[in-house]
């Protein structure tokens, strides 16, 4: 288990670093034309970690409703399982098959 945890530590450092790396290299300001001839000057690392986390934010809110909808029903169904009796146990296991009568051929 420890070392799952390593690798994944490793994991997710490599991808810092790779981030890293590729925000030091993409600092050149870029020009966002917007509505209403609004215009915004930001570096371009800036805009793309903007769009992700928007990305991100907009993925997990798509994700809230069935996951609540999952949720609600989960809660239903032990309630449902709280309120039933206990099925009763089948009174005896069934019988195996009997092998069929064969004249011996001796």
């Amino acid at each position: 288990m420890a070392v799952l945890r390593f690798l994944g530590l490793l994991g997710w450092l490599l991808v810092f670093a790779i981030l890293a790396l590729f925000a030091v290299k993409n600092t050149e300001p870029v020009t966002l034309h917007l509505y209403l001839d609004r215009v915004w000057h930001a570096p371009l690392i800036f805009v793309v970690l903007v769009s992700f986390a928007a990305g991100a934010v907009l993925g997990v809110i798509a994700c809230v409703a069935p996951l609540a909808r999952q949720r609600r029903e989960l809660v239903g169904l032990r309630k449902e399982l709280r309120r039933e009796p206990e099925a009763p146990q089948a009174a005896a296991a069934p019988r195996p098959a009997a092998a069929p009568d064969v004249p011996s051929a001796t």
